[in-house]
């Protein structure tokens, strides 16, 4: 199949999905290519957090100041994926109480809110806190649902006539007299090869950007810095609660609508593609959230999971969490390529801004002078004060799925709300699968992570003909695969008895493992 386009844009995670929309609303024709489905790196693998700037504050001020001005411009445009926790920064008693005063003066120099908070009232709203804390400072961070992010801004380009290719990787370039005049892909279900003709190429690869600019003969230097977090099944916080110290492992816990998530560690890696997280890692975690919210010894852990943060390597000597987490965008101009362009670094709070760079730098090479307007511009479903809230969360909970029969209660997701979701994957040509319609509607994502709604929606999949003799079988048992990766490493207490239950259903119950 060939193809053409003004801008291909490579990686289908929070980035991308900005970039494909910031260039649809200046007129720009653009496809999108996506080797996996969206959010399959880092974008899908985060806490969940849309930075104040507090945590960068004092030892990276250029990217403390980038996440304070997008909190501020993603609330007002992004507020129907965003939940505004605020959050506090706690000092416990070994935390050196000069860093409260180095918090406060690197605020200052970049004018960032940040209040002073009376301990008491602090722990009169967050019970489960450390009653040991000896100082709390206030500050805008917030809880974001990177998952609807992306798809939001992947809705909206493809509204506005941008083209979204899943599951499609790209497999080289064909250079001309200092321009990439098409590039290869291979789609990875079906096997067909399509050739793009394009003016220009912007990479958004996250981790994957050197291998992608290699492709091009071209050369960036990324540190890959695994983190690891941990999923409890209940909300033991109700603000973002960082740890009043210089960044280290395990000091963020953040409420994730009726969830906590905790984290992160900094360990650097180098395979991308077979992450895992061992039981020092989990045990490191716990100990450290403990620390900040002592009920966190006794939760239940329904979830691990790891992502990779791509750092511009600019000193090789420094430790991972010395190197910037600003972004850098790279025009390969110095590679002797004229049509390529690279956003890298950054994080899931400045996804916006470095799209709106890369975007200002490719749309100049095209002669379009159309300025950004996704700053002032809402997403759909944004900007009318609409805001993510646990209280709607667990309301939907007790409300009877719309449509009738629920697939999956822990999410409280109706066969209707599936039956939509997989008509529109089937109209775009996507492989209806129980993991690509857990990214769309959140089912497996709960407490039970997929034992219950598993099998109901493979059934829902054989009812509808969307699968046949022994795919669904096959679909299932990658399902569980999959979310058995990031539950084996926090089997303990209640979540072993849970995963026992499982085993009974799956094995012997459905006899899923052939041994009956």
């Amino acid at each position: 199949m060939k193809l053409e386009t003004q801008v291909l844009v490579i990686g289908g995670g929070l980035t991308g999905a900005g970039v494909l929309r910031d260039l649809a609303l200046r007129g720009i024709d653009a496809v999108l290519l996506e080797r996996r489905d969206f959010d399959a790196g880092a974008s899908g693998a985060n806490h969940g957090l849309l930075h104040s700037g507090g945590r960068y504050v004092v030892n990276d001020a250029e990217s403390a100041a980038e996440c304070l001005r997008e909190n501020a411009i993603l609330r007002r445009v992004a507020s129907a994926v965003i939940e505004p926790t605020d959050g506090l920064f706690v000092a416990l008693d070994e935390d050196d109480d000069a860093y409260v005063d180095q918090f406060l003066n690197s605020a200052a120099a970049i004018d960032m809110p940040v209040e002073s908070a009376d301990v008491q009232d602090v722990l009169e709203e967050e019970p489960y806190l450390n009653p040991g804390i000896k100082a709390a400072l206030r500050v805008r961070d917030a809880s974001i649902n990177p998952f609807m992010a992306t798809d939001a801004n992947l809705e909206h380009a493809k509204a506005l006539g941008a083209r979204v290719l899943l599951h499609t990787q790209v497999v080289g370039m064909r250079r001309e007299n200092g321009r990439i005049v098409s590039v290869e892909a291979v789609n990875r279900k079906s096997g067909e090869r399509i050739d793009i003709a394009t003016e220009q190429v912007i990479s958004a690869a996250g981790a994957w950007v050197d291998q992608i600019a290699a492709l091009a003969g071209a050369e960036i230097n990324i540190a890959y810095s695994k983190g690891s977090l941990l999923i409890t099944n209940s909300r033991l916080v109700n603000h973002v609660v960082n740890r009043l110290r210089p960044p280290s492992n395990g000091d963020i816990v953040v409420p994730g609508e009726t969830v906590t998530i905790t984290g992160t560690t900094s360990i650097r890696v180098k395979n991308l593609d077979h992450l895992y997280t061992d039981a020092a890692e989990v045990d490191l975690l716990v100990n450290e959230a403990t620390q900040l919210v002592p009920a966190m010894r006794d939760a239940r852990y329904i979830r691990v999971y790891a992502g990779v943060r791509p750092l511009v390597l600019t000193d090789a000597a420094a430790g991972d969490r010395a190197l910037s987490r600003s972004y850098t965008v790279f025009d390969h101009e110095k590679d002797g390529l004229a049509n390529f362009a690279t956003i890298a670094g950054g994080k899931l709070t400045t996804y916006r801004l470095m799209a709106e760079k890369v975007v200002d730098l490719v749309a100049a090479r095209l002669g379009v002078g159309t300025p950004c307007s996704t700053e002032h511009d809402p997403l759909p479903g944004s900007g009318d004060g609409h805001s993510l809230s646990a209280a709607d969360r667990l309301v939907r909970l007790q409300t009877p799925a719309p449509g009738g029969e629920v697939l999956c209660e822990c999410e409280m997701v109706g066969r209707a709300q599936v039956a939509d979701v997989a008509a529109s994957l089937h109209a775009e040509g996507l492989e209806i699968t129980p993991n690509a319609l857990r990214l769309r509607t959140r089912i497996g994502m709960g407490s039970c992570q997929g034992g219950f709604c598993g099998y109901r929606t493979v059934g829902f999949l054989y009812d509808e003909g969307y699968v046949r003799q022994k795919q669904g079988t096959r679909m299932l048992t990658d399902f569980l695969e999959r979310r058995w990766h990031g539950t084996k490493p926090v089997l303990w207490g209640e979540q072993l008895r849970q995963e026992q239950l499982l085993e009974a259903i799956y094995c012997g119950t459905l006899n899923i493992d052939g041994n009956l």
